[in-house]
Formats: C-alpha cells, structure tokens, sequence
C-alpha cells in the first residue's frame, strides 16, 4: 500500500490559519528551511575554496533573494531581465553571472558595470572578444554527457543545445587568442539526475578544460542536484556527491601548481523542499464505477506547471477545514482549476492520468502541495483562463506570515492591456 505523504514543514493549524488570513491558493516559503539549505551548500565539500550561486530562475522572489544575499551566496541569471532584477534588489554587478540561451540586447552595458559573463555558444564568445578584448570571460561547455530523470531535464550531451560542444574547443582557443581573452572560469551543467557516476566524470572533462587555459582560476560544475519530493524519492547527498570531486582539484592542483576554486549552482536544492501551495478542493466528481474519482483543487497548471510539463510528482496531503481527522484514504486523480485537459496534478509523463491515495477529503477541505519553492511560481502564468497570479507569502522563523507577493487583480490584467491599446 502506497504510504500518505505527510506535511514538510508546516503544521495542520498553520494551513487553516494561513489559508484563512491569505487565501488560497497561496505559496508559503519557510524563511528556516531556506536558510538551512544555504547552509548544507555552503558546505559542499571542496579543496581550495568554494562558490555557490544561486539559480534565480528556479525562484526568484525579492524575499527569497534577500535570504541568498545575507548568507553570501551569488546569482547566476539565465537572462538579462534576471540580471536587472538581481541589480534592483541590491547584487552587486561583479556577484551576477549572466548565462543566457538568448544574446542579452544589452550586453555590453551590462559587462560594463561589471556583470560576469559566461559565454554559451561560438556566436557569444566572439562577441564577447570584439566588445571587449582582452578582458575576463567564462566559458561553458557541453561535455558530452548528461543526467536528468527526463530528456527535459537533461541539460547536457548530443541532445542539448546547452554550451559548446566539447569537440569545438579548438575552435574555443582560436577565438581567444584571436582577441586575447582571458578565460577565467570554465564552465558545465548535466542536468538534474545527478548521477554521482556521471558528475564525478564531468568534473574530470571539465578540469581538462582547465588545464587548456592557463588563466583559469575557477572551475563551474553547475548545479542539477536530485530533490526527492516525495517519500519513495531519495535527494541528492551534497557530501556524498562532492567527496570524490574534492581530491581531484588536488590532484589538478599537484600536475599544474593552481588550486582552482570549485564553483556550484544550485537552483532547485536551495528552495525546492521551502516551499508549499496551499489549496482548496473546489469540488469532486467521479466518471463511475469503472471510472475514476477526481478531486478538484482551486490551483491549476497555472500555478504548477510541472505535473503538466514533466510529469513531475509533487505529495499532496489533505488538511481537514475543521480540525478532524479524515476517516479513511481515497485514490483521487487530482486535478486543477484550468478549463485544459492536461491541467492535471498526478498524471505520468505524457498525460496519462494516475491516482494518488490520500485521506477523504470534502468540499472546502484544504491541499497542500509539497516541495513546490522552485520551478512553479517562476514557471506559473497569468493570462491562461485569465486567472491571477497566486500570492505568496514568507513563513518566518517566528511562524508569522509575511505577504510577499500579493494575488493580482484580473482587473489590473485588463487595465494593463487598456493602456497598451491605447
């Protein structure tokens, strides 16, 4: 029998009581919980010294931001509007990595002030060399190898267009001589799996690329490390994962006579386990007796995207609106608010509906949905079905509930497009 998963770090009384001052639906981040986690990667295992940069797409709340801030951890923005937003809330240019898919429009004003900049693709490095010869840069390479629980989330081998391919690195140093670069950092990411194998080998291809630049004084093994949302879900050990990576740079260090600075980026570790969605079951249906039974929450895939885009599981535990206990436990297929057929919280990859066993809720009983602090408030949209953004509030360590994003109106969506018309 599947086991009911349980409440991360909220307890029963703080739904009813925070759904009951916010409404919902509402995320709710522990300011604790993030905290300790800057701690765990703050520790991540390492010979000459380390860096952790946080992966501001996975959340980036002004709140959550200022957390990261305090404890010293850096950014790494995936665009150009991450780097503006980082600079609003206080980083300091030379703390922001920007690595973008997409050629940032205001590239050189933004390497001006001093913004760090992690060259993607041929196309990237080159313009980089002509704005700014002879200046610092980093490099990101694909090295062939990738580890992620989906293909969606495999951000490295022949099926990604993430980096430079590790086999045009000659092509790389052509450039950089070309313009008298100075590579300060290379730079990987595999993806999410995390697969201690798989790791420990990129970080032996990466340190090669290292040794192909004299320069280089920080080695980037990105981030990607496995979350276990749910019970039968095992998360990545940060010791247990950087242990063997550490005597390499040692080893690196004995060859060449540099002790390069191991840099990671985390986005997902850091905030994932932070953060819940509280919800109302808004009603419940069934499609008869060979059919199934669906509970219907006030959320949707507008709030998550990721059951809907991967496949991804996330616990959902049901809090009874008067204080009871439920009498017994329920196979529901949970599904959201969105007038969309795959707007559906437990279903497999590719749409298929599942059920999950969770205690017998009524209309008006809460859901909470665990492990939801990365890729769903960043991910969620606001034009869909036209329903607003949902608010969030921050959990302080005192156990008070501190807004930090308000629910938009609908209203304040069409007055916005009003003025564009006009």
């Amino acid at each position: 029998m599947t086991s009911i998963e349980k409440l991360k770090f909220l307890k029963e009384d703080q739904v009813r009581s925070l759904a009951n001052e916010f409404g919902t639906p509402l995320f709710v981040y522990s300011e604790k919980e993030i905290e300790q986690k800057c701690d765990d990667t703050l520790a991540f295992p390492n010979a000459f010294g380390l860096q952790v940069r946080y992966a501001m797409k996975a959340n980036p709340n002004s709140n959550i931001l200022q957390i990261m801030k305090k404890k010293g951890i850096l950014i790494d923005a995936s665009s150009e509007h991450e780097v503006l937003r980082a600079l609003h809330f206080g980083f300091k240019p030379e703390s922001i990595m920007l690595t973008s898919q997409e050629f940032p429009k205001a590239f050189e004003e933004f390497i001006g002030k001093g913004v760090k900049f992690n060259a993607c693709s041929l196309r990237q490095l080159e313009a980089f060399g002509k704005a700014f010869p002879g200046k610092s840069v980093s490099i990101r390479f694909n090295p062939g190898l990738g580890s992620g629980h989906t293909k969606k989330t495999d951000v490295g081998g022949v099926t990604s267009s993430f980096g430079i391919w590790h086999e045009k690195l000659p092509e790389v140093k052509a450039i950089v001589e070309k313009y008298k670069i100075v590579v300060e950092k290379v730079h990987t990411h595999i993806g999410s799996g995390s697969d201690p194998e798989v790791w420990k080998a990129v970080a032996k291809y990466t340190l090669e690329y290292a040794e192909a630049f004299p320069t280089v004084t920080v080695v980037s093994l990105g981030g990607g490390y496995k979350v276990g949302r749910m019970e039968d879900e095992k998360s990545t050990d940060l010791q247990k994962i950087g242990a063997p990576v550490k005597p390499q740079f040692e080893e690196f260090a004995a060859k060449h006579g540099r002790k390069l600075i191991l840099e990671i980026e985390p986005g997902t570790y850091l905030i994932a386990l932070c953060g819940a969605l509280l919800t109302t079951v808004d009603d419940l249906v069934d499609t008869g007796s060979k059919g199934f039974r669906f509970m219907k929450l006030d959320a949707g895939m507008d709030s998550n995207t990721r059951p809907s885009l991967y496949g991804a599981r996330h616990p959902l535990v049901t809090v009874k609106k008067d204080g009871s206990t439920p009498k017994s436990n329920v196979d529901y297929v949970v599904v959201g608010h969105c007038c969309e057929s795959g707007d559906v919280f437990t279903q497999k990859e590719g749409g298929e509906p599942m059920t999950r066993l969770m205690g017998e809720a009524e209309i008006g009983d809460y859901v909470v949905m665990e492990a939801v602090g990365a890729y769903c408030s960043s991910m969620s949209t606001k034009n869909y079905n036209s329903f607003p953004e949902t608010a969030e509030v921050l959990l302080r360590k005192n156990g008070e509930g501190k807004l930090i994003r308000k629910k938009e109106p609908v209203l304040e969506i069409f007055r916005n497009e009003i003025l564009v018309v006009e």
